[in-house]
């Protein structure tokens, strides 16, 4: 899978070097490319943004340089995606589907008040919040994105079925986890972790996601 980011501020997505991520693009799984988009900008000080005829505080990305830029790496394969809080919401379900039949993730990473509503228009498939909230730019929502969608691609995870185990994967959260030793600070591991019946603990896995569900997100339950 091929992702290429444009942005203003390159320097943040070095942190995809690390972890299980670095390790896909060393291995050819993942390609990863960085574009910034004020490199294409015709103004002759580099500038990208100027203000909103709707008038208000901040600045608007103006078009041209984004527009430029996108059509240096567009192919016939490429899925075009803004990070936005108007987007749709950033679910398990909308990740395993980029993954699974997208070839290309072009994400664009908006700055001050947002970029110009044409290039929505005329350049974007899809808007994608990763919550309720503003952040002072797309940055952070496109590394969640990155991230998110790069457990899928085979052979960044040691093992496929982590994905099929896990938070949302069935709508509910995660069965609780643990580790040696047995006991630590005076608590034990359940049971029937320990009890080597293997339809006892499938039985306490499937109860514990319901209790977790039920305890720390009970719309999900709703749903």
């Amino acid at each position: 899978m091929k992702i290429t980011i444009l942005t203003l501020f390159p320097k943040m997505f070095e942190a995809l070097n690390e972890s299980l991520i670095g390790k896909a693009m060393q291995k050819k799984l993942l390609e990863i490319e960085v574009v910034n988009f004020r490199d294409f900008s015709k103004n002759k000080h580099k500038k990208v943004d100027d203000y909103a005829f709707s008038g208000g505080a901040g600045m608007v990305l103006t078009p041209q340089p984004i527009y430029d830029a996108l059509q240096s790496v567009l192919t016939k394969d490429s899925y075009v995606v803004y990070m936005s809080p108007k987007g749709t919401p950033l679910t398990q379900n909308k990740v395993k589907q980029l993954s699974q039949t997208i070839k290309h993730l072009v994400i664009i990473c908006g700055h001050y008040e947002g970029i110009d509503e044409r290039i929505i228009e005329l350049c974007v498939n899809e808007q994608i919040s990763v919550g309720d909230f503003v952040l002072t730019g797309g940055e952070i929502p496109a590394m969640a994105l990155i991230d998110a969608v790069s457990r899928y691609v085979e052979g960044v995870l040691h093992n496929s079925d982590s994905t099929e185990d896990e938070s949302f994967s069935d709508g509910l959260l995660e069965y609780p986890q643990y580790t040696r030793p047995q006991e630590f600070m005076g608590l034990k591991v359940p049971d029937a972790l320990i009890s080597g019946n293997h339809k006892e603990i499938e039985k306490w896995k499937q109860e514990q996601k319901i209790s977790e569900t039920k305890k720390y997100r009970p719309d999900l339950l709703k749903k």
